[in-house]
This record gives structure tokens, sequence and C-alpha cells, in this order.
């Protein structure tokens, strides 16, 4: 049996870390909203680009949203583990707390290493979308107007791009690559000569994976900020855990 002088140094440093650890597991708890508010808006402001990639793709905001539900509750039992002092809940805690670590470290190299496919992938939808542009509304069509208004471009390199399209023989340009609505008539929509001072010029391409960049960027970097606090619970709970089955030893 360990001296009480030994066990009153031991049991203030419990407290501190359970305080240490509950503080901690309430700012990882924010996290997991956070993360669901990501997911969130990443759907809602990425959803008309979403929509002219694959379907792997467009399930990344949904991939955010269910780690922020899982953050959210393994938040709530880190809460419970902590306040309990139970060593097996704070291993279990720091296991589970490790393996999350590891998928959204996973998933971040996955991205990374396949952004270049994304960029392909887009490129190729964006010119299907573009030969078989229509009037009726349909879910790429509306895409491409919007993007088109959206970013203030025309076509995919360039507002030629139309000019190869079924579309720009009946119609000429679409409306959604014009300046100004009110000087934009459809007999200067078809002449390339009068389109060009009518409709804006640059490609949407670029402008599109670059704005997707700098949105995913946002997204990556939070993501990757919340994977890296984790390391700090992982280690707070194992230290708490760790303490608590020395001062149950020294009571023995």
């Amino acid at each position: 049996m360990a001296s009480p002088s030994r066990r009153l140094q031991t049991k203030p440093v419990i407290t501190c870390l359970k305080s240490v650890l509950l503080t901690y597991t309430f700012v990882f708890w924010v996290s997991g909203i956070v993360l669901l508010a990501v997911g969130v808006w990443g759907r809602v402001s990425l959803a008309v680009y979403f929509s002219l990639l694959d379907e792997k793709a467009t399930n990344v905001p949904f991939v955010l949203v269910g780690a922020g539900t899982v953050v959210v509750l393994l938040g709530t039992f880190g809460c419970f583990a902590t306040c309990r002092g139970s060593t097996w809940m704070l291993k279990l805690y720091a296991m589970l707390l490790s393996l999350i670590f590891l998928i959204v470290l996973v998933a971040a190299v996955v991205g990374f290493v396949f952004r270049h496919e994304i960029k392909t992938n887009f490129e190729s939808n964006l010119n299907l979308a573009l030969r078989d542009y229509n009037v009726t509304a349909d879910r790429h069509s509306e895409a491409v107007d919007t993007i088109q208004r959206t970013l203030h471009c025309c076509g995919v390199q360039n507002y030629s791009d139309w000019e190869r399209t079924e579309y720009f023989t009946q119609r000429g340009i679409p409306q959604s690559c014009c300046k100004s609505q009110d000087d934009c008539s459809e007999e200067d929509l078809k002449d390339p000569s009068k389109a060009k001072l009518k409709v804006f010029v640059d490609g949407c391409f670029f402008l599109v994976t670059s704005t997707m960049e700098s949105k995913m960027s946002v997204v990556a970097g939070i993501s990757f900020g919340i994977a890296c606090f984790q390391l700090v619970g992982i280690i707070l709970a194992c230290c708490l855990s760790q303490y608590i089955t020395n001062n149950q030893y020294e009571m023995v």
C-alpha cells in the first residue's frame, strides 16, 4: 500500500486531468457541431458543382455530416466516461478517438491524391452538359446556366465552345452567358463576332475548379484541424486512465 501522502499527491493530478479532459471533450463536442455545419454548408454552397460530378464525389458533404454526428455522440460518451472516472470507458474513448483520427487522415490523403481525377471528371461532365444542353430545364442544363451566371463565364475553356454544340445551331449561345440581359438578342448570340462583345468570354472550367478548391480548402482545413485536435484527447484520456489505475493500485 502506498503512503497517504503519495495518494494525496495523486488525487489532485486526477482532478486536474479530469477538468482538462472535460474542457477538451466539450470543445471536441462543439467541433462535431462545426463538422455538421460545414457538411451542410458544403452541400448547399457546392450543390451546383456537385451536380456535374460523379456520385462518389457528391457524397463528401454527407461524409462530413456523418462524421460530425459521430463526433457529437463520441463527445457525449467522453464526457460521461470522464465524470465516471471509469478506466475501461476512458480507454475505449481513446481507442475510438484514434480510429476516427485514422479515418479522417486516410480520407484527407485520398482526397488529395485523387484531386486531379476529380478535375478531369468535372471537365468531361461539363463538356457533356454543353453538348446535351437544352432549354427544358434538366438538372445539368440548370447547373450550366447557374455556373455561367454566378461566375460570369461561358463555355468550358471559352465562349467559343458553344459553337460546336447543337444548341448553338438552333438558338446561338445561351442567355446565361450574356453580360446584360437587356442588350443580348438571339440574333447577336447566333453571330460569334457579335456575341464576343455581348457575352462573357472566359471559360468556366478554371473558375469552377478554383472556386471549388478554395471552398474545399476551408472544409479540408477544418477537418484536418479537428483530426489533429483528437490527438490531445487521446493523450489526456490515456493519462487519466493510467493515473486512476495507479491510484486504485496504491489504495490496495
